[in-house]
């Protein structure tokens, strides 16, 4: 009997949609250097942003471009909110998004407001995004922007608006917050970024106890007037939207039990993660070797290895390349030329053999690069090294992404010297 596979399709096809509906995309982002960024590490902000949705907050969240929106606005409105931005000069992981919770202003402080979303919302944000990016030197911290409600009375008049809560993190600071046990330090942490409440600075304290910053707020918040904003990784970025009538959101208890954050640990990179890893790989390697070996060329000496690069663990594959006489010219030609005659045809059969998670960052395939000379004096070599992790390994796999991206998204050493690469270029001269 023939199955109809269409609902089941559908279904993966939807879930597919909704994990990158988290992510913004690359081509959005006006930087040329953010958005190398976005592309190159798009599968780790997936992952971050499923991590979210599998989250189970005490009241409504979504994530979204725009904050400040009613929740019946928020289901129809755009949710791409992750991204990479800029914060103060720093490379940042930015997250905006709206709770959909009200707390009463005439029983919660402000820092109370601040502190019981600073730990319901934005910790899982953290606990989300940080490990994926803790070990990696291009991002230097953490903002994220959440709005939630406070209900209250203007001249006895109900009132409900959106207040927003802004939080940066160093990475140093977002690392040792998730990952100590220490209270003290937790604590001490948290000093080292920044946080705002409506524009306003403010202080969070874990243990509920401390001084607070002073800050040029309204003495009744529901008495500010603003717009809504989109989420800008900025103090104040994110303004308020006065709203007439109450939305009917459940209004939190004046005691909410924040939810305690779990320690994330570090990437180990130490060399018995290593042997192990290659340990748990040998029978892969070997099949790889065995069945890539005609068209890659494997150094024989040179087995395949675990290294670790910008705090990453690759695959290292050592091969030959041969170039004719005629491919000749500039280290940067015969780089390029070695990539899209030799290595890029290796990508795909290689990923062949790491369909799940493989518990690594990447491929490293690293070449010898020979041309030949009329003469054994005359032939030259150029030892030229490509890491590729694997977000962009699986774009380009998929036909998403061109050769140029991959090699922008990745580092390319010559003679152990980093390059730009432009393939079209380089072939050229």
């Amino acid at each position: 009997m023939r199955r109809n596979r269409g609902p089941a399709l559908a279904l993966v096809f939807l879930s597919v949609a909704i994990a990158a509906a988290q992510v913004v995309s690359p081509a959005e982002i006006k930087d040329s250097r953010l958005r190398s960024l976005q592309l190159q590490y798009m599968d780790e902000l997936q992952q971050a942003g499923n991590e979210i949705l599998a989250d189970h907050f005490d009241y409504p969240f979504y994530l979204s471009r725009k904050l400040d929106l009613d929740e019946l606005q928020q289901k129809r409105a755009d949710q791409h909110s992750i991204r990479f931005d800029q914060y103060n000069d720093q490379t940042v992981v930015a997250i905006t998004g709206n709770y959909y919770v009200a707390y009463s202003i005439d029983k919660t402080s402000s820092e109370q407001r601040a502190r019981t979303t600073f730990l319901n919302v934005v910790i899982p944000l953290l606990q989300a995004a940080v490990p994926r990016f803790q070990g990696n030197a291009s991002v230097q911290g953490y903002a994220v922007e959440v709005s939630h409600h406070i209900l209250g009375k203007v001249m006895d008049v109900a009132m409900e608006r959106p207040e927003n809560l802004m939080v940066y993190l160093p990475q140093m600071g977002a690392i040792r917050l998730l990952g100590s046990k220490d209270d003290t330090a937790r604590q001490a942490a948290l000093l080292q970024g920044q946080l705002f409440l409506n524009a306003a600075p403010v202080t969070i304290w874990l243990s509920g106890e401390g001084p607070q910053l002073e800050a040029n707020a309204p003495a009744n918040p529901l008495r500010a007037e603003s717009q809504p904003t989109q989420g800008s990784a900025a103090p104040g970025g994110s303004q308020n939207t006065e709203v007439a009538a109450p939305a009917n959101l459940p209004v939190a208890p004046a005691t909410s039990k924040p939810k305690e954050p779990a320690p994330a640990p570090p990437r180990d990179t130490s060399p018995e993660v290593l042997i192990d890893l290659r340990n748990s790989n040998q029978e892969v390697l070997e099949k790889l070797v065995k069945a890539l070996g005609p068209q890659a060329h494997f150094v024989n000496y040179a087995d395949p290895s675990f290294v670790v690069f910008r705090q990453g663990i690759y695959l290292e594959l050592s091969v030959n390349t041969d170039l004719p006489e005629s491919d000749a010219g500039s280290r940067y030609r015969v780089a390029a030329l070695a990539f899209d005659d030799h290595i890029s045809r290796l990508i795909r059969p290689a990923l062949e053999y790491f369909k799940e998670d493989p518990q690594f960052d990447g491929i490293s395939f690293s070449t010898t690069v020979h041309v030949a000379g009329k003469t054994s004096a005359t032939k030259t070599s150029e030892a030229v090294e490509f890491f590729f992790p694997f977000s962009t390994l699986r774009c380009y796999q998929r036909y998403d992404c061109t050769g140029q991206q991959l090699i922008d998204a990745g580092t390319v050493l010559i003679n152990g010297e980093r390059v730009g690469l432009d393939l079209q270029t380089a072939e050229g001269r």
